[in-house]
């Protein structure tokens, strides 16, 4: 039962609705977290009891954690002077490092063994095969939305950790941020205090979130429904028979891939931050036109936001104040100089995080490519900063003039179409094959004749009409209006004709039917 069904959507969802509204208020959590089990088990089935051995270790791990601090605070008070006081804290201290070492270790080595254990393996065996040895192979089954509880879970350590906030004493209730159902299968991740006041505060049903969500969730479907899903015709195709297509069509492939890509995954995002908006509970946005960006940072400051936050978090931030990069600083700047040592503290923050970037999207060797891709895009463009800013000033060249911005949006698009091209190839290999076909027998003439073999005319321009009215909407928000504000504020007549109109094209122009396949949730599988 995904999140864009109708069982969800007509069914489900209505039931959780009516349920928490006649419930007491302060068993309301409790609804929304039997309605989160209730949908992981629809398409997990038992494996709902590792999401809630999942809940039931964290919530240990962070009481322990509790617990620490405040046997060190009562052994403290025994103290007579600083001294002591001092080597208490650090002795306690250690014992909440090993807690949080504990808890990280056993869940990543939880989603290593679900999601990269057989990778890993199949890759060891080429060279033990040699030696006459074999790992063998596991026989696990995926479950749901593992890579997002799972990154929840350990930031939520990390930060009870960090004393940002106390540990959570109701287990149910953690559980519940862990699970709660519209997050469950695409995420966005958030952090503990993003939602965990609205989920557990039982606020009754209002109508100003009512139309807030309704309309977040059916232009979510718009989006999936009359563009993403019908793109995914044509770059199934193409991708599935790369060897077949050279030139013109695989960078077709590429561009309608992101766009399909950014399409679903945005509209399921609207979807779920729409179910959430229902409940009062306001989740965490997970793009912010990414395609204005104009270098690779601020794309991925923009795009898959909340994954992006969470490695800057938990990631980046603890390496580059960490001894050994300090360290490296200081000693770099005295040998090499500020320009090297901040291009080598750079390297040494960023190669961590785009490793586990692509890592985190799934196993195998163009993932981890995919993380390298970007690592070194970001890294050069950490270097040639300086080497830019004389260029510009030599030039004189405004970086804010209106052509300008446009040549360095137009330069991050080709860097995303081949991130892009890469990540959906069925293998590396699959990938570097593509990339170099596109430099032969380049004629964008022949694409025309090749619409009519795999979508129809009317596809063409449902995704060509959907594209363009996505592309007003996103060109207005980034440039200070608020559509979704004016549509909402808007007298009921006017807001209801849009509503309505949003629901006609999903009625008629949407991907379902005869000729369409159903199309899963792309990040449902990472």
């Amino acid at each position: 039962m995904a999140i864009h069904t109708n069982l969800y959507l007509l069914v489900f969802l209505p039931a959780v609705l009516i349920i928490y509204q006649l419930v007491p208020r302060k068993a309301r959590w409790g609804v929304l977290l039997a309605a989160s089990y209730a949908l992981y088990i629809s398409f997990s089935k038992y494996l709902v009891l590792l999401l809630m051995a999942t809940a039931a270790f964290t919530y240990a791990i962070g009481r322990w954690m509790d617990k620490i601090g405040n046997d060190c605070e009562e052994k403290q008070k025994e103290c007579t002077d600083r001294k002591q006081k001092s080597e208490v804290k650090k002795a306690f201290q250690k014992k909440r490092v090993t807690a949080l070492r504990v808890g990280v270790l056993v869940l990543l080595g939880i989603l290593f063994y679900v999601n990269y254990y057989n990778f890993v393996a199949q890759n060891c065996n080429i060279f033990l095969g040699k030696i006459g040895a074999q790992l063998p192979m596991a026989k696990v089954m995926f479950p749901m939305g593992i890579s997002f509880y799972t990154l929840e879970a350990v930031g939520y350590m990390a930060d009870v950790y960090w004393e940002r906030y106390p540990a959570e004493k109701n287990l149910g209730k953690l559980a519940l941020f862990l699970s709660f159902f519209p997050q469950i299968m695409e995420g966005p991740i958030a952090r503990y205090p993003d939602t965990s006041d609205a989920l557990f505060a039982g606020e009754p049903l209002r109508m100003e979130n009512l139309n807030e969500g309704f309309l977040r969730i059916i232009w979510g479907l718009f989006k999936k429904m009359v563009v993403s899903d019908r793109l995914t015709l044509l770059t199934n195709h193409i991708f599935d028979n790369y060897k077949e297509y050279h030139g013109s069509f695989i960078v077709l492939a590429a561009i309608a891939y992101t766009v399909q890509l950014y399409l679903e995954f945005s509209g399921s995002i609207d979807i779920v931050i729409g179910s959430g908006k229902f409940f009062g509970v306001t989740i965490p946005e997970n793009f912010n036109q990414p395609f204005s960006a104009q270098s690779a940072a601020e794309f991925w400051r923009r795009w898959h936001m909340s994954l992006g936050n969470w490695f800057k978090n938990y990631v980046f931030y603890p390496i580059t104040v960490s001894p050994m990069v300090k360290n490296w600083n200081k000693m770099a700047r005295k040998k090499y100089g500020k320009y090297w040592a901040m291009v080598g503290t750079s390297a040494m923050a960023l190669f961590p995080v785009w490793v586990a970037t692509g890592v985190w999207h799934g196993a195998g060797w163009k993932y981890l490519f995919y993380g390298m891709y970007y690592f070194v895009i970001l890294l050069l463009g950490v270097a040639l900063e300086p080497l830019k800013e004389k260029r510009n000033k030599m030039l004189g060249i405004d970086p804010n003039a209106w052509w300008f911005k446009t040549l360095r949006i137009l330069k991050t698009w080709v860097i995303i179409f081949t991130g892009e091209l890469f990540f959906n190839a069925k293998n590396l290999t699959a990938g570097f094959h593509m990339f170099f076909s596109i430099f032969g027998n380049f004629h964008i003439s022949s694409i025309w004749k090749y619409f009519p073999d795999v979508i129809t005319a009317g596809d063409v321009w449902a995704i060509c009409v959907g594209s363009v009215i996505v592309w007003i909407v996103g060109f207005l928000k980034e440039n200070g209006v608020d559509v979704r504000g004016r549509i909402l504020g808007a007298r009921t007549r006017y807001k209801w004709g849009i509503y309505y109109l949003i629901i006609f094209a999903i009625l008629t122009f949407g991907a379902y039917g005869t000729g369409y396949q159903p199309v899963d949730l792309i990040y449902a599988g990472f």
